[in-house]
């Protein structure tokens, strides 16, 4: 059964046994703007949790993605450097960044559910 967890930097990762894929969330796509570039990490990397694993750079600025566990990056999606607007699109779904190996599951419990995500994001407006 997978579940998901978002951080305060509006990241997401969708947990599947021991592999999360980890992406920006409709929050942080819609604050970004237009995406036009998108760097995502290479397998095999090693990431802290709170580690900086990826770029992302719109119209308005450039920001790094950070990973929300420790973990080996187990694949970058190949696909979004060519389609930077994916993230756009799709920030929850095909606009992912990357998959992780976790490390250490209870890193989990240091992050938000979608119910403290949603209340966390109203508390910002």
């Amino acid at each position: 059964m997978s579940q998901t967890r978002f951080t305060k930097d509006h990241e997401w990762i969708k947990i599947d046994g021991n592999i999360g894929t980890v992406g920006i969330t409709q929050f942080a796509q819609g604050q970004l703007g237009d995406i036009v570039f998108v760097e995502v990490p290479a397998a095999g990397k090693t990431i802290k949790a709170g580690g900086e694993a990826a770029v992302v750079e719109s119209v308005k600025a450039a920001s790094e993605v950070y990973s929300p566990v420790s973990g080996t990056v187990k694949e970058g999606n190949a696909a979004l450097p060519d389609a930077p607007e994916t993230v756009n699109s799709d920030p929850e779904g095909k606009g992912w960044f990357f998959k992780i190996e976790l490390s250490d599951l209870k890193e989990l419990d240091g992050l938000m559910d979608q119910a403290a995500y949603e209340k966390f994001c109203a508390e910002l407006a």
